[in-house]
């Protein structure tokens, strides 16, 4: 029993070390993409993603964050929603900052998730403007996508762009309000003949994104699950879902993939354990 104790009190205290550790870095998540609609790409084409940020801080103005996405040299850069929080509390300043610079490495495009989609929907809850957010980083250069596309063409391949805001229910915990096929045509029409990149940050709704014809879905708002166990995944998502699917990686569907990020930052509970921060960075 005595050794039972002290094994128990050993782990406690690693535990304990390892999430302070993962409070304070990052890493870069690399996949590999492979599409019959990008096979005319006459070289490989790199684009990172971004999501869950809530307003953390690496360093002095999120400088290593920076400095890490200019080291990838990326032909893109997608984000992919809660970079900011929605709470009085909570200063953007620093998002912000981090944010404009982005335009300086390549085009960058960004959606929403359900913190700055609820500040934009329910304004008078919030004293922080997401509009003034929205003002700042397009001033900067960037291109958000709420319920909108954007076309780009890669050699001879069509891609394009959506960013995805679901109805407000989508995100409600304890209730099971799944989104259909329905619901995302009413938003954002139907899906074409180009290589579909779907920016839609719920990873509980990945079937109907893809039934609405995403060939790579990109999500984020689990953060991983928080706490992450060998060969089984995330513990628990925002909405308190016990080992929710698609918690965080790279998922093949059907004849499309779904890529969640694990964020970038905490919120509420500050927690990660076993479950690093990522950079996700997708070559095609």
């Amino acid at each position: 029993m005595r050794i039972l104790i002290k094994i128990i009190g050993v782990f406690m205290v690693l535990a304990v070390g390892e999430l302070a550790r993962e409070l304070r870095c990052f890493h870069v998540t690399r996949y590999r993409i492979i599409s019959q609609k990008l096979s005319n790409l006459k070289k490989p084409k790199k684009i990172i993603f971004l999501s869950d940020l809530h307003n953390y801080c690496y360093g002095k103005e999120n400088e290593p964050l920076f400095r890490a996405v200019v080291r990838e040299k990326p032909d893109l850069i997608l984000v992919g929603g809660d970079m900011l929080l929605r709470k009085d509390h909570s200063s953007y300043e620093h998002t912000v900052k981090f944010l404009s610079r982005l335009p300086a490495v390549c085009p960058v495009y960004h959606a929403n998730g359900n913190h700055e989609q609820k500040m934009k929907e329910r304004p008078r809850k919030y004293k922080r403007s997401f509009w003034d957010y929205k003002r700042q980083l397009e001033k900067a250069g960037i291109r958000f996508l709420e319920n909108e596309s954007v076309t780009l063409l890669w050699d001879e391949n069509r891609i394009r762009i959506t960013g995805l805001e679901i109805p407000l229910l989508g995100y409600e915990r304890w209730k099971r309000n799944r989104i259909s096929k329905a619901d995302i045509e009413a938003r954002i029409g139907e899906a074409g003949e180009a290589y579909e990149i779907l920016m839609a940050h719920h990873p509980a709704h990945i079937p109907a994104y893809h039934d609405w014809g995403a060939d790579l879905i990109l999500s984020g708002h689990y953060h991983g699950g928080v706490m992450r166990i060998p060969f089984i995944g995330g513990v628990v998502a925002p909405d308190f879902t016990l080992f929710p699917n698609y918690s965080g990686g790279c998922y093949e569907i059907g004849d499309g993939t779904a890529v969640v990020s694990k964020g970038l930052g905490v919120h509420s509970v500050p927690i990660r354990l076993f479950n690093p921060a990522e950079i996700v960075v997708m070559e095609f």
